[in-house]
């Protein structure tokens, strides 16, 4: 399977010397599971998108320390890719920033939350087995994943399922039709990098929630698990 993997952003500078790159995530991510997968890494930031929604067999997105409304051309690019992918029902899994792109591509709406900054590790009930896992009746009740988002999705597009979510963050994992999922959470960071990157924006975030965050860190993460899934739903 070839996926194409649309880059929204680079960890920054100043924490790559230890936590690398956003494509070097992705590969760890994605090869621990199958080793067989080629990716391909598209610039989206940059502007360089495919030519052609078939150059890659699905699609995957990064997160993004900017917002789905900034003013950027390379957003408006890269939400119009979306519908067209959406149009021609090719697969794509949008992590956080693009879990909102989603949303927001085909009619949602993502505002910055009023209950704030969620950083650490944010647990979410699940709401639905989607037909697609491989887990048969095993299925977790909760799903905890490393998170760092300010914004969220407040109105869903016509045709959505809501997988997961909570009080906090009621939207944290859709599908729409059997070709897009949005993830809130990001299975791809490791927690010792989101310790450090809550330490980097500790400027942001509340005293409280800084704290709260980093004692969140102490909870099990099911990284390995949602990448299953994610590989499930492609695959599918």
């Amino acid at each position: 399977m070839k996926i194409g993997i649309l880059q929204c952003d680079d960890v920054t500078a100043e924490l790559q010397p230890q936590h690398d790159n956003y494509p070097a995530m992705f590969k760890a991510l994605l090869h621990q599971q199958d080793d067989t997968l080629e990716l391909v890494f598209y610039r989206a930031l940059d502007g360089e998108l495919p030519q052609d929604v078939d150059e890659c067999d699905v699609y995957m997105t990064t997160g993004s320390r900017h917002s789905v409304n900034d003013p950027f051309p390379w957003i408006d690019d890269l939400l119009r890719f979306i519908r067209k992918l959406h149009q021609q029902q090719k697969k794509l899994v949008g992590i956080c920033f693009g879990h909102q792109l989603i949303a927001k591509a085909l009619g949602g709406e993502v505002i910055q939350a009023p209950q704030g900054w969620g950083v650490g590790v944010a647990t979410h009930e699940m709401q639905q087995s989607p037909d697609w896992l491989n887990e048969g009746t095993s299925v977790p009740e909760t799903l905890s994943l490393v998170v760092s988002h300010q914004d969220q999705v407040v109105k869903l597009p016509e045709q959505t399922q809501v997988l997961a979510g909570s009080a906090f963050c009621p939207n944290a994992m859709i599908q729409i039709g059997q070709h897009l999922l949005g993830i809130q959470g990001h299975p791809e960071f490791s927690k010792a990098y989101s310790k450090d990157l809550m330490h980097f924006r500790q400027h942001l975030l509340p005293p409280q929630v800084l704290d709260d965050g980093l004692t969140s860190l102490a909870k099990p993460v099911d990284s390995e698990r949602v990448t299953g899934w994610i590989l499930d739903f492609l695959r599918a």
